[in-house]
């Protein structure tokens, strides 16, 4: 076992959840030696290409790691430990924060078709990807942005993947909206913390107006151009916001696990062209996060 390759007891707690081998050709066989690939690459940020040969062919643990971030395999081993967490008692529920990252994107990271590539014979037909591929521009030069909600145990719960000029409060409902873990003893996923914690960015009516409706108590410090609206407003303006300061306190956990996440420098640079891919390979590294808790 090189350095960083999964260890026995993760992989005794992965193999579970990953896809069975189905097809001709042995197509899913040595699903440890290209994991262990995917996540040399994973914490280098070398090329595919550069992979070492003890992996095998870097065409095979190239096409498999695209493969599962496009059919949502990455999701569901994410969620199958993350299950395993919840049913062990190891997720702490009692504070949930948000937040982001901005991620800077390799120059190599443009350029990704459009389209399709047409074939004889055959209209050609967009793409089901998305157009801009997670990609902004800043005086910086092409940034992403990770949306998460990581629990309290320096792990996380979801992620969202968009262009680095994109706020953070309009996301924060389809990041919550990720949060699916399954339950132990069968039924609906659990998919609302106990608390929710999140800085000024998030702070919004719409946003309040969702947590309420869903009965989420959350912690968010009120903008100071929106407590002064309020206060013009007089008895229109609606009750001040509720501010626990002990409880914000926690909102260094989810940075903390951030720090964690870009220690992966696949992940703090972001190499990959496609969307798709960029967000498999956070999630994969949000997989080795819960592997090694």
């Amino acid at each position: 076992m090189g350095r960083g390759d999964l260890s026995n007891e993760e992989w005794a707690r992965m193999e579970p959840c990953l896809p069975k081998n189905v097809g001709r050709g042995g197509r899913w066989m040595n699903h440890r030696q290209v994991i262990n690939g995917i996540l040399f690459r994973l914490r280098t940020g070398i090329p595919w290409r550069d992979l070492p040969t003890r992996f095998g062919k870097w065409q095979t643990i190239y096409d498999r790691h695209r493969r599962w971030s496009a059919d949502g395999t990455w999701d569901q081993i994410l969620r199958a430990v993350q299950a395993d967490a919840h049913a062990e008692g190891r997720i702490d529920w009692s504070m949930v924060s948000v937040d982001s990252t901005v991620c800077r994107a390799h120059q190599h990271a443009a350029g990704a078709r459009k389209q399709a590539p047409r074939k004889p014979g055959k209209r050609t037909r967009p793409t089901q990807h998305r157009p801009d591929e997670a990609l902004g521009r800043s005086r910086g030069g092409l940034t992403t942005k990770i949306h998460l909600a990581g629990e309290g145990g320096l792990r996380p719960l979801a992620m969202l993947v968009t262009p680095g000029q994109w706020g953070d409060a309009p996301q924060m409902i389809a990041v919550l909206e990720r949060v699916r873990v399954p339950r132990p003893t069968g039924g609906r996923p659990r998919t609302r913390p106990d608390h929710l914690s999140g800085d000024k960015a998030y702070s919004s009516r719409r946003n309040r107006r969702y947590l309420r409706r869903r009965q989420i108590k959350h912690t968010i410090p009120e903008r100071r151009d929106q407590r002064a609206h309020r206060q013009r407003r007089g008895s229109n303006g609606g009750r001040p916001t509720g501010f626990d300061a002990a409880r914000y306190a926690r909102r260094n956990e989810v940075e903390r696990m951030i720090n964690r996440l870009k220690i992966y420098r696949a992940v703090a640079t972001r190499y990959d062209k496609r969307a798709y891919v960029f967000h498999g390979t956070v999630t994969a590294a949000a997989v080795r996060l819960w592997l090694r808790s």
